[in-house]
Parts: C-alpha cells; structure tokens; sequence
C-alpha cells in the first residue's frame, strides 16, 4: 500500500523529538526544536498540530518529515514505539478523539463494524441499523454483516423489530464492536 510506505519513513524516536502527545487529550503540540529556523520555532512550539483532514469524516491529519499522517495512526507510534498492525480504531466513532484509550489496533472488518449509521433517515421514516424496508413482501428486512458476507435475519412487521434483531446479533457477532445506531 503507498501510504504505508510513506508512513514507514517516521520512526517514534523522530516523532517525539518533534512532537508531545497528550495521551488524555490526545492533543499533539509541537517542540521547540533545534533542526528548525527561529521563526518557525516560535510560530508553532508548543500549539496544537493537525488539522481536520476530510470534513466529512472529521479525520485529524498532519504533514511532517515528508509524509501526510493521520493523528490516530501518530497516537499509537508515539505511544507503543511501532505503527499500528492494522488500521487504529476510535472506540467512541470520533475521528476527532485521539485520546489514547479511545484508540484500538483492529482489522478493516471490525474497524467497519464500529461505524455509525450512515443515514438518519430514510424517506423522513427514522432510519434504524439492520432494518430496511422490503418492498416485495411490505415488511421490514433485518440482516447484517459478518465474515465479509451479508446474513439474512428474517422479515418483520416493523422497523423496530427488525433492528431488534440486528441488534442481538450484532451484540453476538460483533462483541465489543457492536455499533447500533
């Protein structure tokens, strides 16, 4: 993968010579450093660094030593000394919170599993996770994903039914990465 390539270019030694990480907040504040011009050092030492990369997403990005790095990816180089195996999760879906035990090393299926609903609503009918409407039979469809594949829960009478059953076999399947809403 090219980013990772790039990414690889940072080891943690460089990253925290250059940058303190707040694991609470998970703010990082630039150093006061000796490789960089005076007037750099005192535009940036000691204010935030990053910025919101993708509006829609809300991502934190930050471009450093010749790389473009996500803060969440930093988070965990920072902190454990080696880049995430994977892809760093945010427990709680803000992709703005890096506050350290808001982040997990997961695989691109559970990282997808903890993702909010994308849709609010659907037609102005509240939208429910598992539920949508199946339009051949008039009742509402419940199913989700597990293992790459979609499984089939059944049909329901209502939307709210048949989230409640997404929602007991996501508990089920997905553990701690159940996302309902």
């Amino acid at each position: 993968m090219a980013t990772e390539r790039i990414t690889k270019k940072l080891t943690a030694e460089q990253l925290r010579q250059a940058l303190d990480y707040d694991p609470e907040t998970g703010i990082f504040r630039w150093r006061h450093r000796a490789d960089v011009s005076p007037h750099i050092n005192k535009r940036d030492a000691g204010k935030p660094a990053g910025w919101i990369a993708r509006k829609s997403t809300g991502h934190m990005k930050l471009t450093f030593n010749g790389g473009s790095y996500f803060l969440n990816r930093l988070a965990w180089l920072y902190m454990t000394g080696e880049w995430p195996e994977f892809e760093v999760d945010h427990r709680d879906t803000d992709p703005s919170n890096n506050a350290w035990t808001n982040l997990r090393d997961v695989t691109h299926e559970q990282n997808m599993r903890n993702m909010r609903n994308r849709r609010t609503t659907l037609n102005g009918v509240p939208r429910l996770k598992g539920a949508r409407f199946h339009k051949r039979t008039g009742r509402w469809q419940a199913s989700i994903r597990h293992d790459g594949k979609s499984v089939y829960l059944g049909l329901f009478p209502t939307a709210e039914a048949a989230h409640a059953a997404y929602r007991e076999a996501a508990t089920r399947l997905h553990g701690d990465f159940a996302r309902f809403a």
